[in-house]
């Protein structure tokens, strides 16, 4: 009986030593340190930060539909099937993004800064310019757009900004510098993306269609490829130059389409040209009435006796060296219809030139 009633009381003063924090008197506790004052960000981090919230009301994420058969009923559904980034061109809802980032979608959808989402109606695009403009109709006030800089004057080493919505991640920014100018792509169109903007910038699946920034907060560019074996960043990324943008983007509202100047010739395929040795361009045909018509070009014919004459063989517009039907393109699209041209070419082996008023091409 004593042993239990001493071990209650052991129990019961024990109980009450603990309560009262006696235990704990002795023992360490560890306590939140003390927070040091962060104090002003560096002059570079406040202009990036600055560029950043002053450019990002104008980006866009951009989602697209496709129209899909549900399994056992003949009705079908728009489900979604990609993402990727675009800019607001004007007050009149124009959107500027990658063609290829809208390619083959039943619809699209546009989000902007302030998460309201709007329907989008496609105005134009070109496919050998990987360019394409919608449309919303959103309030005029919900629409800024950033200002347009120039590519033509880029260096390498100046920095770069990309703002777009990788992996669907948006507003994102990554920063970086223009690695190299004037870089060619090829496309599966046949044509070559020329003159592109090689940039460090991080640049990932959904970025595409977003503006490329110099420190100024203008678009010089558009994110529009990556150079990368898995698909996903490695440091190698391009973008459209804003010159090229900025030519294209007013026909494309305007028209729905580019409208192309041409010599009004067709000309063989590149693959003709390297089979005879050629120093340029074939021209096959010549349509009646075409400034090359006028000029007294020479298209291919065949002799009395069935002899094949080959016509004259294009090699340069204005200089700019002509070697394959896509460098006669890449050529003509530097100047209008209705403008003059210097047209090199080869006739019977000796080289002259012929000046040729250029034609709207269909």
């Amino acid at each position: 009986m004593k042993t239990k009633t001493l071990f209650w009381i052991v129990l019961i003063f024990t109980a009450g030593w603990l309560l009262r924090g006696e235990y704990f008197s002795n023992k360490t506790i560890d306590t939140p340190k003390q927070v040091t004052p962060r104090g002003n960000f560096s002059n570079p981090e406040q202009e990036t930060i600055a560029l950043f919230e002053n450019s990002r009301r104008a980006v866009t994420y951009i989602r697209t539909l496709v129209r899909r058969r549900q399994a056992f009923f003949s009705s079908t559904k728009l489900v979604e099937a990609g993402a990727g980034s675009g800019w607001i061109w004007d007050q009149a809802g124009h959107i500027v993004t990658n063609y290829h980032v809208i390619r083959g979608a039943s619809a699209a959808l546009v989000t902007l800064a302030d998460n309201k989402t709007y329907r989008a109606v496609l105005v134009g695009a070109s496919v050998d310019k990987d360019i394409a403009v919608l449309k919303i109709s959103a309030p005029k006030g919900e629409l800024p757009s950033l200002p347009i800089g120039q590519s033509h004057g880029l260096k390498v080493g100046q920095s770069v900004y990309a703002i777009g919505n990788p992996f669907g991640l948006d507003f994102t920014l990554t920063t970086g510098v223009i690695s190299a100018l004037n870089r060619s792509l090829p496309r599966a169109s046949n044509r070559t993306l020329r003159e592109l903007i090689q940039t460090d910038a991080a640049i990932n699946p959904g970025n595409s269609g977003g503006p490329l920034l110099d420190s100024a907060g203008r678009i010089i560019g558009m994110n529009t490829a990556i150079y990368s074996q898995t698909g996903e960043s490695a440091g190698i990324g391009f973008a459209v130059p804003i010159d090229i943008i900025n030519h294209v983007v007013p026909q494309l509202i305007k028209y729905g389409k580019i409208i192309r100047p041409g010599l009004g010739v067709s000309v063989a395929a590149a693959s003709v040209s390297e089979r005879l040795h050629l120093p340029g361009v074939l021209i096959v045909d010549i349509a009646r009435g075409s400034g090359s018509d006028q000029a007294g070009l020479r298209p291919t014919s065949e002799s009395n006796n069935g002899n094949i004459i080959l016509g004259d063989i294009i090699t340069a517009i204005n200089d700019y060296p002509v070697k394959t039907p896509d460098d006669l393109l890449t050529a003509l699209e530097r100047f209008e219809p209705g403008q003059q041209v210097s047209v090199s070419i080869n006739r019977d082996g000796k080289p002259q030139k012929v000046n040729v008023v250029l034609d709207a091409a269909k």
